[in-house]
């Protein structure tokens, strides 16, 4: 799977974008800077901001109320709420840590908060609040956790996952049991096969190009454990890049897989194209809004492997002069009841573990939509972020290009994964 990001939950279009390299340095210091002088437990009072990434005006009303209350329960304390529009959030961050002007309390998704944790202008929140792995799903804690780094520099808030769709007319069509679908990715390979040997070489089920995710679904290691190096050219690696290769040769994979023409898995399903691809909890409803004539046709179900996990999440300013009411507000915004409001007016899914117990979130109603929230979110439990956020978007282009090279048969797997962890690792140390 290639790597995409839980935007912002107002729906804007944010490009695959990193702060890694981009005027920050490359320091791996993690300084006592980054480690709290106070804990969770310590008197709360005084100013403190907080700043989100386009949530004005959609839901300017939630988070004045979330702000409200926290300054109802914290008597002596003053927010001030800032938001940032949604295009160029990661320069204003950058510009803002450069300046030493960072908010007390501030909205970045894992990739955002790496290179700020690694100058030390991240506190640890780990150290502060060790409550957190308690309270909050394993994959959203880690994700702010980064290899070569001592510390937990967020708090998981808004979550996301994907699941699998698949077409019930098209597994029906070549006699596949759509409520017996693929489980792993050689089930699904040779699924592929049966939909393409039946119609003829009319039908496809499958058309996603492998990215990191898929070679850290296959059990190999992408990156080294001190985080300074890339080591996925491995022989697994490599196998499975063959699979894809060899399917994609015998014409299980639409040729247009490798142009520009390409419109990516989840438009040619809406497109009736293909039979299968993944998706949040809610897609159903865009698939179907899309095309009205999908509407009873789509069976969910829980996502090949390990399903990927995206993270929306708040970080605390190692600079604040008030850390105590900073972890406090931190906390606030993501406990169980917080989330849960904000999930029930926005499609994201609650970080807290607290929320299992949320019927509206672990009760299905029957429906096909239904279900595949409820699939979703108990799929919250075991997923994790399958591409390390060290990962930058010009080294993830320059990795797609060389898997797309080997899959069209160009270069052998073994080449094209030597030339992506070479560039990878050059970009890394730059």
């Amino acid at each position: 799977m290639r790597s995409r990001r839980l935007t912002a939950v107002a729906g804007v279009a944010v490009a695959a974008l990193t702060l890694a390299g981009c005027g920050l340095g490359s320091s791996d210091d993690t300084s006592s800077d980054s480690k709290p002088t106070v804990d969770a437990n310590a008197a709360v009072t005084g100013e403190v901001s907080f700043q989100t990434w386009a949530l004005k005006p959609k839901f300017t009303s939630y988070v004045e109320g979330v702000v409200k209350a926290f300054e109802a329960k914290y008597p002596g304390t003053k927010v001030t709420w800032l938001d940032q529009p949604g295009d160029g959030y990661d320069k204003k961050v950058l510009s803002q840590a450069s300046a030493g002007q960072l908010p007390d309390v501030v909205n970045l998704p894992p990739d955002f908060a790496l290179p700020l944790a690694k100058q030390s202008m991240l506190l640890d929140v780990g150290a502060a609040d060790p409550k957190i792995a308690e309270e909050y799903v394993e994959g959203g804690v880690a994700a702010y956790r980064y290899q070569g780094q001592d510390g937990t520099f967020g708090y998981p808030w808004y979550l996301n996952t994907d699941i699998d769709y698949w077409n019930a007319t098209k597994f029906a069509a070549v006699g596949l049991d759509v409520k017996n679908p693929p489980k792993t990715f050689d089930e699904l390979l040779a699924a592929a096969k049966v939909m393409h040997d039946k119609s003829g070489g009319k039908e496809y089920m499958m058309s996603r190009l492998p990215g990191i995710g898929d070679l850290t679904n296959a059990g190999v290691k992408v990156l080294a454990d001190d985080g300074k190096s890339f080591t996925f050219n491995t022989p697994e690696a490599a196998a499975l890049l063959d699979k894809y290769a060899a399917a994609y040769k015998a014409g299980y994979l639409p040729r247009d897989i490798l142009t520009q023409e390409y419109l990516g898995n989840s438009k040619l399903f809406t497109q009736n194209k293909v039979a299968w691809t993944t998706g949040g909890g809610n897609a159903i409803q865009d698939f179907t809004k899309d095309n009205p004539s999908l509407k009873g046709k789509i069976v969910p179900s829980p996502a090949l492997d390990t399903p990927a996990l995206y993270v929306q999440g708040l970080s605390v300013s190692a600079k604040t002069k008030n850390q105590a009411a900073a972890i406090a507000l931190a906390r606030f915004v993501t406990n169980a009841e917080n989330q849960a409001a904000f999930a029930k007016i926005v499609n994201i899914f609650p970080s807290t573990k607290a929320s299992a117990n949320d019927p509206f979130f672990s009760k299905s109603d029957g429906t096909p939509e239904s279900d595949a929230k409820v699939l979703a979110f108990e799929s919250l439990a075991k997923a994790k972020v399958l591409q390390p956020p060290v990962i930058s978007g010009a080294t993830n282009d320059f990795i797609n290009q060389q898997i797309s090279l080997a899959i069209a048969g160009k270069v052998t797997s073994k080449q094209a994964l030597d030339a992506a962890v070479a560039k990878a690792n050059q970009l890394l140390a730059s």
